[in-house]
């Protein structure tokens, strides 16, 4: 007998840019938007579109591009958010609107002021519009995990009547547990008298570490879609990670009644890139995608490993995309092969000026560093695109970092803003922070450092370090990145990529803000 079909509905571009400073270019969301579309995603949403000017661009662009995946936008349940949502999805070959309205009482009262016959209303009116440019409708109730069930009955029967298509039931703030949240998706299937008309949907928060334990509950009580993110991206503690609902799924098919369609060996590879774009680093103990996934320290461990794979591994490093640091290129590669090699991963480069560019910057790698990765690749072109931002303000030109026992250090800095040539020196409590230092005295952003992360991208001495800056100025986080096998060079790119994007009119505010 066949599985039924679980939908995966990836939000790594909506819900996941939501984290703060993981705002996406609109390059970047293609590049995503691709990596999903190969890795076999259902659903794609790829942003807010009435949000900015420059999320509809970014949403309209990856409906153009993506082919085999259905392209999703969101909307509040008005008619300026729907409208702006149709128009900028309209243009894909499978696009569906999104819409939502809260249903929780602190929700209706609190945010919406607004009396449930009135909230009820509001609903089918955006159904009905988001019908004018779809037949493909997805209805939420925001904060459903809060909601009264009777009132939940009510208003998705009416919006199911309005030609919704797929009900999604949120657990906003992450507040229920698995137990009561497959029974509430249960009991919905149950009253709903025209339930059977529809997918049921999950998207759940990580708030209590349930995000995942939630939705496969919901899988077990009928949800047949599930939204989540690669890496567990989202705003707060995240949302259900992508990657351990695909292999839950898969890995017990004894339990689940259904399975996805995902090509599992994509996983690995969209993990580096989201995390490469957004700056958010995959702790090393993390499921599935963490470097110590599949790594075995005790001796008793190693020894069954040896013995028998499967006495310590329920499912293989390979088919979730891990290939141990897999030669691709070196200093006396061509160019063929290194535009081969980027197609191979998905990475597409339009211009031949652009290709000139990064593989200058390869072979300037394969210089300093004899082994080159696809690690180092997506890192390579990541810091590629970063620097080609429209109008980029700041540039770094040359560092000098001297650090010595009993000896303050110092960094001496040359960076052009908007082409002009200005140097700076300063000293620090080390070589990282005199250069930030020294920056700033050019610079003097009044910016607030967030964050300092610093990663190495593959193993070995000579491995590239890649760090991550988080800054914050007038209510706006952005997060900078840099890659270099100089740890105190990647810190400057980072700090200056972080800068260039608070002071980029393409970069833009988060969702909520």
């Amino acid at each position: 007998m066949a599985k039924e079909k679980l939908i995966v509905f990836d939000t790594t571009m909506r819900d996941g840019e939501q984290s703060p400073g993981a705002s996406m270019t609109k390059e970047e969301k293609i590049r995503i938007g691709r990596q999903l579309e190969r890795m076999r995603v259902d659903v794609i949403e790829a942003g807010f579109p009435a949000a900015s000017d420059g999320d509809f661009d970014a949403v309209q662009a990856v409906a153009k591009i993506v082919k085999d995946s259905t392209v999703c936008g969101l909307a509040r349940a008005n008619e300026k958010d729907i409208q702006r949502c149709g128009e900028a999805v309209r243009v894909a070959r499978s696009p569906r609107v999104h819409t939502f309205i809260a249903t929780s009482p602190i929700h209706m009262e609190k945010k919406l002021r607004m009396e449930p016959s009135q909230v009820i209303a509001q609903a089918v009116r955006a159904v009905k519009w988001a019908r004018e440019y779809t037949d493909n409708v997805e209805f939420s109730p925001e904060d459903a995990g809060r909601s009264d069930i009777d009132f939940l009955c009510r208003i998705l029967e009416q919006v199911i009547k309005a030609g919704a298509t797929t009900i999604n039931i949120p657990d906003t703030v992450g507040y229920t547990l698995p137990d009561a949240f497959g029974g509430l998706i249960r009991s919905l299937r149950e009253r709903v008298p025209n339930s059977d008309k529809v997918v049921w949907s999950v998207h759940c928060h990580n708030d209590l570490g349930l995000a995942v334990a939630n939705s496969l509950s919901a899988v077990l009580n009928g949800a047949r879609q599930v939204e989540c993110t690669v890496n567990g991206l989202g705003e707060r503690a995240g949302n259900a990670s992508l990657e351990e609902i695909v292999m839950a799924v898969r890995t017990r098919q004894d339990v689940f009644p259904c399975d996805t369609h995902i090509d599992a060996t994509q996983i690995v590879p969209a993990s580096r890139l989201v995390s490469g774009i957004t700056g958010f680093p995959v702790q090393p103990n993390k499921a599935i995608v963490g470097a110590n996934a599949f790594a075995h320290e005790a001796g008793i461990h190693q020894d069954g490993v040896l013995k028998s794979r499967d006495t310590y591994e329920i499912m293989r490093a390979q088919d979730v995309g891990w290939i141990a640091n897999k030669l691709v290129l070196g200093k006396h590669s061509g160019r063929n092969a290194f535009k081969v090699r980027l197609s191979e991963l998905g990475i597409v480069i339009e211009s031949e000026e652009a290709l000139n560019a990064a593989f200058k910057r390869f072979k300037d790698l394969a210089d300093k560093k004899h082994e080159i990765f696809d690690e180092d690749l997506q890192a390579l072109i990541s810091e590629e695109a970063s620097d080609h931002l429209e109008n980029e303000h700041y540039h770094l030109v040359a560092l000098t970092a001297h650090s010595e026992t009993g000896e303050s250090p110092f960094a001496k800095i040359v960076v052009t803003e908007d082409g002009r040539e200005r140097s700076a020196e300063a000293q620090g409590s080390g070589p990282v922070d005199a250069s930030f230092k020294a920056i700033e005295s050019i610079v003097k952003s009044g910016a607030e450092l967030l964050l300092y992360s610093v990663n190495n991208i593959t193993s070995g001495t000579d491995s590239q370090g890649e760090v991550t800056v988080r800054l914050s100025k007038s209510g706006r986080i952005v997060n900078g990145q840099g890659a270099d096998t100089d740890i105190v060079v990647a810190s400057a790119k980072a700090y200056i990529n972080a800068l260039n994007k608070l002071h980029s009119k393409l970069e833009r505010l988060n969702p909520q803000v």
